[in-house]
């Protein structure tokens, strides 16, 4: 079993009004050397919300967690950080566009199939 921490990735197109879509769910297990995330933007329920929203700018950001996921120099001065460290800053609460829930712990031997789950479960 492995001890892992999910988080859902949400767009909050006008934080004023604190109403958002799921985007995306973020998953770390630290021991097992993995943070991935798996994201899907629904535009028209973005529009919805917000007819005026910069949907270029949020698909960039969106790209943006899933460099910092993955590592590397394409993410960043962020993305250089350990597995853990990367996902506390992703999911540090902030008053933006993009927003996570906070983190859930579980246990699970299928890293992979419990992204999918998630993803199903909370985006898809």
């Amino acid at each position: 079993m492995h001890l892992y921490e999910y988080a859902v990735i949400r767009v909050v197109p006008r934080v004023e009004r604190e109403e958002f879509i799921n985007a995306g769910i973020l998953l770390c297990s630290p021991k097992q050397g993995f943070l991935k995330c798996k994201l899907h933007l629904c535009k028209e329920k973005l529009l919805s919300l917000d007819p005026k929203v910069d949907i270029d700018t949020i698909e960039a950001h969106l790209n943006a967690f899933e460099k910092i996921c993955l590592g590397g120099k394409t993410g960043g001065p962020i993305a250089q950080n350990n597995q853990a460290a990367r996902f506390r800053w992703l999911t540090a609460m902030r008053s933006s566009v993009l927003q996570t829930s906070r983190p859930h712990p579980g246990l699970t031997e299928d890293l992979d199939g419990l992204l999918e789950h998630l993803f199903e479960e909370y985006v898809a």
